[in-house]
């Protein structure tokens, strides 16, 4: 796990460049893990090519990974990625979507976008989301390494669709995890090489903000009740503030019968009230 200190560096680089690389967060055999998981997802499961441009019509997507396969759940969790988004956003943060990208030879470049330009706020603004991309193979230009604008999270415009833009590749070994503010201009590469390109996106997005996959929908409630508890809350089984996803007044945790861990904020005011009078 990383110490308080390299949090704070990960946490400091996000707001100076927009972006972070942990080195060696994903070990060997996890990694190897995660690329014959997908492998065998995709040949099990029929998952072809992406059938848009921006998604990629030489990559294979696959979404709602916590649902596919037991292999993905302790991603989210990852003791050298978690601590630094919670850092950036807090404790009460929620995953946003877990999928796969798989960058087959001959796919072109993606173009240049931010992952937050749907939502209606003014550039820039405090991070609301940030995207945690696993490096599962080596990403390097030649393969379609993600290519970003660093600095860019604080330009006040998203770019402009098609647009063409001086960039870098992020380029990193295997084992390695990419963190970035989502207002960050970035793009994947294009894959120049006879090999493909394997990746995890990891989004995790304020407790306020809606998630990109419905995941309370997308998987089965029989699934989440195995779930660890952390993963549960991050999937939204969990109430932000005391307040913002509740069902009737109660932590939707309760639903996965786990017992709730905080009042609600009515709840929290009556006894700092009930605290302040016997005071």
């Amino acid at each position: 796990m990383l110490n308080e200190q390299r949090i704070a560096e990960h946490r400091e680089r996000i707001a100076r460049d927009g972006y972070t690389i942990v080195e060696g967060a994903v070990d060997e055999a996890t990694r190897r893990a995660l690329v014959d998981a997908l492998e065998r997802v995709e040949r099990e499961q029929g998952i072809g090519f992406a059938r848009t441009s921006f998604e990629g019509r030489r990559t294979v997507r696959i979404y709602n990974l916590l649902a596919r396969d037991e292999a993905f759940w302790p991603a989210p969790l990852h003791d050298h990625v978690l601590p630094v988004a919670e850092a950036v956003l807090d404790r009460e943060l929620l995953l946003s979507s877990l999928s796969a990208i798989t960058l087959a030879p001959g796919q072109e470049a993606q173009p240049m976008h931010e992952d937050t330009q749907q939502i209606p706020l003014p550039r820039p603004h405090v991070p609301i989301a940030i995207n945690a991309l696993w490096a599962l193979t080596d990403f390097t230009e030649e393969n379609g390494a993600t290519r970003i604008v660093p600095g860019s999270h604080r330009f006040d415009a998203p770019p402009a669709y098609g647009g063409t833009y001086d960039t870098i590749a992020a380029e990193m070994p295997a084992g390695s995890v990419m963190i970035f503010d989502s207002q960050l201009w970035h793009a994947g590469g294009a894959n120049r090489t006879d090999r493909r390109r394997f990746a995890l996106s990891c989004y995790y997005c304020a407790g306020w903000v809606r998630q990109q996959e419905n995941l309370l929908l997308g998987i089965p409630q029989e699934t989440a009740m195995r779930f660890p508890r952390r993963l549960q809350e991050l999937c939204g089984y969990s109430v932000y503030k005391g307040q913002y996803g509740h069902i009737d007044n109660r932590d939707p945790i309760e639903r996965l019968g786990r017992e709730r861990a905080r009042a609600m904020v009515w709840e929290a005011s009556d006894r700092k009230r009930s605290a302040g009078a016997d005071a």
